[in-house]
């Protein structure tokens, strides 16, 4: 438990240092730690190789000067055979040692005799190679069986190979070396190319947040063929994507606010004389009073009833517990009455074709408001005496439903017919009528709520037709 404490206050400083690390370094860090792994544990590999290949040559030099000594001295007694110890020297220094100390040479060996040695020439031990030094050099000596009772040592001077071994341990070192080097440049170059989209992407969106301005994009490299972007490339395409809707939402809500205080203005103004007329009552006649109070409660409500569907078009999607199946012909009749209430001089007509319990998902309060805005539209345009048709046909078992609403009134102008939803669009014809322009841009917010197509177009023999379509 004691040792967990300090493994613990490492691994929190290492996760705080690389924190505070930009993710260029921390990416640069990685790449060249990475390569340089590789460099060195290649070079380390190569070494092991190289020293293993050169041992082995000079085991293979022993064992052809093993087999040479004995071809030329078939059957000696111990002693010397060979001095010479050089490098491929043939033969190399050779001697025959007996199993028994007591048939040892008065003259003292060339070469070192140990226990392992009279084992091999009693057939006891398998042949080996030892590594001692001879006459101040490092020597390899091969002790190997040579005939009965007597075994045979020779030996080569081994600093040839350890030189060898000494060159490519250095040459490898500085090609790891240069492998370190190397990783650390393509561990910049990769942090600087590979996050270049991220530095862009990071720098606009610095810069919006200093500007407040959704206008800027990442510039994104020449399109190539798809579902071959990288994943930098399709997050900053996202992010643009993004911008453009930022965009378009700052766009609107600017429009909104500005398109509101001009429709607010006027009726606001009257609201002001008529209030500024009012406080000076005892200079008024009793009808003068009446009047100014009619025209002040108007205006009011135009002015509620102007802030009501701001409110409502500011608002998003119904929460969906609010959801319910609602019939449509009850609704729809139910506001058919109240229009015929609020326009007495326009007569509204319902027929509703096809099955009568035609059921929608949706939020009643919401549905009477788009029926209802259609149908005040309708009957505002519509001279009097010139009826409002309504009608609602189900289509077939899929649940679908189609809603149409007809006046008979001047019509929608083929140029103004792309606008008619637009918020505070008003057609030159509707500039003397009442309203602020907002009920149409507020039936198609609903329709679209309700996953249903709202669409306006000329009627057969003048006036206009709304189609409103539910379900597939």
């Amino acid at each position: 438990m004691s040792g967990g404490g300090p493994r613990k206050g490492r691994r929190r400083l290492g996760a705080r240092w690389r924190r505070r690390r930009p993710l260029r370094t921390r990416l640069a860090l990685a790449v060249t730690a990475a390569v340089a792994l590789v460099a060195v544990g290649v070079c380390t590999a190569a070494f092991f190789v190289v020293r293993s290949a050169l041992y082995e040559q000079l085991n293979l030099s022993l064992t052809q000067s093993a087999r040479l000594a004995a071809q030329r001295n078939p059957d000696s007694g111990p002693g010397t055979l060979a001095g010479e110890c050089r490098f491929l020297a043939a033969p190399a220094c050779a001697e025959v040692v007996p199993a028994d100390p007591a048939g040892d040479p008065a003259a003292p060996y060339l070469l070192p005799v140990d226990a392992a040695a009279r084992a091999v020439a009693a057939g006891r031990h398998a042949p080996y190679y030892t590594d001692i030094v001879h006459a101040g050099h490092p020597t390899r000596m091969l002790t190997t069986d040579y005939a009965k009772g007597r075994a045979l040592q020779v030996a080569l001077r081994a600093d040839t190979v350890e030189k060898g071994i000494e060159e490519a341990a250095w040459w490898l070192a500085l090609i790891g070396g240069a492998g370190v080097l190397v990783a650390a440049g393509l561990g910049y170059w990769v942090s600087r190319t590979g996050l270049a989209p991220v530095t862009r992407l990071t720098a606009t969106a610095e810069r919006i947040a200093a500007t407040r301005d959704p206008r800027h994009r990442i510039e994104l490299p020449p399109p190539g063929p798809p579902g071959r972007e990288d994943e930098i490339t399709r997050l900053a395409g996202s992010f643009n994507t993004m911008l453009g809707e930022l965009e378009q939402s700052v766009t609107a809500q600017r429009r909104l606010v500005a398109d509101a205080s001009h429709e607010l203005r006027t009726p606001l103004t009257a609201l002001r004389t008529n209030a500024e007329l009012l406080a000076r009552g005892e200079r008024l006649t009793v009808e003068q009073r009446e009047r100014a109070s009619l025209a002040l409660g108007r205006q009011l409500r135009e002015v509620t009833g102007l802030v009501n569907d701001l409110i409502e078009l500011a608002r998003d999607e119904e929460p969906q517990p609010l959801v319910e199946q609602v019939r449509l012909a009850p609704l729809v009749e139910h506001c058919a009455e109240a229009a015929r209430a609020h326009w007495p001089s326009v007569p509204v007509h319902v027929r509703v074709g096809g099955e009568e319990a035609v059921v929608v998902p949706g939020v009643p309060a919401r549905l009477t408001r788009l029926v209802s805005n259609l149908l005040d539209n309708a009957a505002k345009f519509s001279p009097a005496g010139a009826p409002v048709e309504v009608e609602l046909v189900s289509r077939g078992g899929g649940g679908g439903a189609e809603l149409t609403v007809r006046d008979h009134g001047p019509g929608i102008a083929a140029e103004d017919l792309p606008y008619v939803f637009d918020r505070f669009y008003r057609a030159g014809a509707a500039r003397a009528l009442p309203g602020s322009g907002l009920g149409l841009a507020m039936a198609r917010q609903i329709a679209r709520a309700h996953a249903a197509e709202l669409v306006a177009e000329p009627a057969p023999g003048g006036g206009a037709l709304f189609r409103l379509t539910f379900g597939p």
